[in-house]
């Protein structure tokens, strides 16, 4: 069932780093690695890019995972729309998924916890980690309160692949299958700007 929504609403993924290149199969730690993910060069582009993209979108509300990656990205983009990057709301619940004991590890590897049925991550969780349904449920609460507070208000939420793809799935009604089925074509790219419609 689709979410019938009181405000406006901009998706962004952060910018490219180091896991979008050299370390592309490898899973993010949680919260970060050791070494906190920073955005690269192509990456701060991309948030420039998306800065000027969301310019004439008179964002009100920029709310954001309190992630080095996520915070840099917001900054960038309120330092070309004139935003009070001071204002930035930045919240936890935002933050990616959390792979467990399979963050720093290979891709293959974490999906071969689940013998490569990747339906099976929103209902399983891995060792010490999270599955797709918490992530969308903390996602969905941080929504819902902004939902409440505000209406007819233009927000740019700053986040993650999966948390953001998962999102933007509960707001469109569509089920776990058919998210699933789309994935690839759905999910949105580093420093992608979506506006998201119900």
């Amino acid at each position: 069932m689709k979410v019938n929504l009181k405000n406006r609403y901009f998706f962004l993924r952060h910018g490219k780093n180091i896991h979008q290149t050299e370390l592309k199969d490898i899973i993010y730690c949680y919260p970060d690695d050791e070494t906190p993910c920073s955005l690269i060069e192509e990456g701060i582009e991309q948030a420039k890019k998306a800065g000027e993209e969301l310019k004439d979108k008179k964002i009100e509300y920029i709310y954001c995972s309190d992630i080095l990656r996520t915070r840099q990205t917001a900054k960038i983009v309120a330092g070309i729309i004139g935003f009070n990057e001071d204002e930035i709301i930045y919240d936890t619940r935002l933050r990616d998924i959390n792979w467990g004991l399979f963050g720093g590890k290979h891709k293959d590897e974490a999906w071969a916890y689940y013998n490569n049925d990747k339906s099976k991550k929103f209902n399983e969780p891995t060792p010490g980690g999270e599955t797709w349904n918490d992530c969308r449920e903390r996602m969905k609460k941080v929504l819902n309160e902004i939902e409440n507070i505000f209406q007819g208000k233009n927000v740019l939420i700053v986040s993650h692949g999966d948390p953001l793809w998962l999102l933007e799935g509960y707001i469109k009604g569509i089920n776990d299958e058919e998210l699933l089925n789309k994935r690839a074509e759905t999910l949105i790219q580093t420093g992608e700007v979506r506006e998201i419609y119900e």
